[in-house]
């Protein structure tokens, strides 16, 4: 492999506007591949996947070159050393010293939060909450997240849908654990395909995929999706209740339940409403009217490093705590949408006890004649997709 300089400037440019204005990774590469229409395919795959490398081991590229502020050129240098790449003799290499980087690479090697690259305090948070399994958990966060589809089982099904991907050069294979998932044999753009304008599948990880089933959903129900963001769980219920019923999809950002709604048309979803939750009323005249009320409550994100690992360098213990509250908040505000009989689902894609199975406990002290707990699953990052807990509940009266 050889580094280009027009691309190699597109991932220096790209980690200035990660680390420096502290703007979103997923934005940001998305912003400078439209920049340059002549880069190909394999351009842009180098651009999307260096950038995203040295953001996952940002800490580590920054320990190995003794890099400073906004020595992004150093980073760049010492993932090419680490991947046996030979350096281009420009200026911005000068001075790189190979065999430092790979002897302070043996150095870092002895200290786990350096060598999986995470800051110290996330290191001794999940140390503390998780235990031993930390150390498998975060080296799987550390691993580049696959990419799986989920055929919208509205218009096609699964194994037809494989066979019109595979007309348009999109390969896949089926997993026997999850229903309607297909993965890519190889990571490549899906969103031009026809299959996807047409509505017949949406990117959504194996494990997100765990969820809707979960709920126990059935066709005629009516069921609230109550912090639906964009509505990748949204859809996926809509397709295991075939349209029939009704879905109402709730957040506190219409910008969200716009893209939601767009996402409904070309999925061809015919059962679902939105509704921006305004204020506590909103919820209150829905009080009693779900037979199903999914709550997939804002979480510190914890469980979707692999494909979010910038998040590791924006996220705080403030902001966890933060988050944890307003968790405790919506399942007492929201739970009584539910009716008496009916089934409440509470997920989150964190990995922390703090954040899941002890939210549920604490919940349940306080409501225990109210509610009861069925049936709890995780799904951990270390078992191959992102991580997830999801607690199902039936309320009793």
């Amino acid at each position: 492999m050889r580094l280009h300089r027009s691309t190699s400037e597109g991932v220096i440019q790209a980690l200035d506007a990660i680390f420096g204005a502290k703007k979103y990774a997923d934005k940001v590469i998305e912003k400078v591949l439209k920049q340059n229409p002549k880069w190909g395919a394999r351009d842009r795959r180098f651009i999307a996947e260096t950038t995203y490398d040295i953001v996952r081991w940002y800490r580590l590229l920054r320990r190995v070159t003794e890099a400073k502020g906004d020595e992004y050129w150093k980073l760049l240098a010492a993932w090419c050393v680490l991947h046996e790449i030979d350096l281009p003799m420009w200026d911005e290499f000068k001075g790189i010293k190979r065999d430092s980087i790979k002897s302070l690479y043996k150095e870092a090697e002895k200290t786990r939060k350096i060598i999986e690259s995470v800051p110290d305090w996330l290191d001794e948070l999940c140390e503390r909450e998780i235990g031993r399994q930390w150390n498998h958990e975060l080296h799987a966060l550390n691993e580049e997240a696959a990419v799986v589809l989920r055929t919208n089982t509205l218009k096609i099904s699964k194994r037809d849908l494989q066979k019109l991907l595979a007309e348009e050069n999109v390969e896949t294979h089926v997993h026997d654990q999850f229903q309607d998932a297909l993965l890519l044999e190889e990571r490549q753009n899906v969103f031009g395909t026809s299959a996807f304008k047409d509505g017949l599948f949406e990117v959504q990880d194996a494990a997100s995929q765990f969820i809707a089933p979960f709920l126990q959903v059935e066709p005629g129900m009516r069921v609230i999706d109550a912090c639906a963001g964009a509505g990748g769980k949204t859809l996926h219920l809509a397709a295991l209740m075939k349209n029939k019923g009704r879905i109402i999809a709730m957040d506190v950002e219409q910008y969200k339940l716009d893209e939601l709604q767009r996402r409904a048309r070309r999925a061809g979803v015919s059962n679902m409403e939105t509704r921006l939750i305004e204020s506590s009323k909103t919820v209150k005249r829905l009080e009693d009217n779900a037979d199903r009320l999914l709550l997939d409550v804002p979480c510190s994100g914890l469980g979707v490093l692999k494909r979010n690992p910038d998040a590791k360098w924006k996220l705080s213990i403030e902001f966890i705590d933060k988050v944890k509250d307003l968790q405790q908040h919506i399942l007492n505000d929201y739970c009584l949408m539910v009716k008496p009989g009916g089934l409440l689902v509470y997920s989150t894609c964190s990995i922390l006890p703090s954040e899941n199975d002890q939210q549920i406990k604490k919940f349940l002290e306080n409501r225990r004649d109210e509610f009861e707990l069925q049936e709890e699953k995780h799904a951990l990052p270390s078992e191959g997709f992102d991580g997830f807990y999801m607690a199902r509940l039936k309320r009793l009266k």
